[in-house]
């Protein structure tokens, strides 16, 4: 995929501060004007190094995934939904998660990805949910209810959708 383009910005009245934040494909770093350009280097590194960690700590693998589904399942579902695989998909994109029961495999759309973690759980926790239920149900419900931070999530969820001017899943569903 190659580097990203960066952009630095040299501020006069930033003093000692540096800082970095990705703008869609570009990353800008700012600095102190006063800076020598071999310290503008410096910077750009240190701070490209510190933004990809920052990212790759909200890019969870799949198997990260599946150890926090494993947690979820446990905290919230009485360790009854024990997945065989979860893992993130590219190929999603009218839909947050999906669950098939029969081969009990969990995928969610990597549009999910850098999303605060208490959405990406309480996707993870409707898709288990479907391993004990496979309808959205009353007694389905009842399951995701458990997570604490489900009607956040939903609101999160579809304030996405409408500021990406998206349809959002059925009822808000994850899936």
């Amino acid at each position: 995929m190659g580097s990203p383009e960066v952009e630095v910005r040299r501020s006069k009245r930033r003093r000692r501060t540096v800082s970095a934040y990705r703008d869609g494909d570009r990353i800008i770093v700012m600095i102190p004007a006063s800076l020598s350009r071999a310290e503008e280097a410096e910077w750009v590194e240190t701070m490209l190094s510190r933004l990809e960690r920052s990212e790759q700590r909200r890019r969870p693998s799949d198997d990260d995934l599946m150890q926090r589904a494993l947690g979820l399942s446990d905290r919230y579902l009485g360790g009854l939904a024990t997945p065989e695989s979860v893992r993130w998909v590219d190929n999603q994109k009218s839909r947050w998660g999906s669950c098939t029961p029969g081969d009990r495999t969990i995928r969610l759309s990597a549009r999910l990805r850098g999303m605060p973690p208490w959405v990406i759980d309480y996707v993870l926790v409707h898709e288990l949910a479907h391993l004990l239920e496979p309808g959205h149900d009353a007694r389905f419900w009842a399951w995701v209810d458990r997570y604490p931070q489900a009607d956040r999530a939903k609101g999160y969820l579809l304030g996405w959708s409408a500021a990406a001017r998206l349809d959002p899943p059925p009822s808000g569903d994850a899936d």
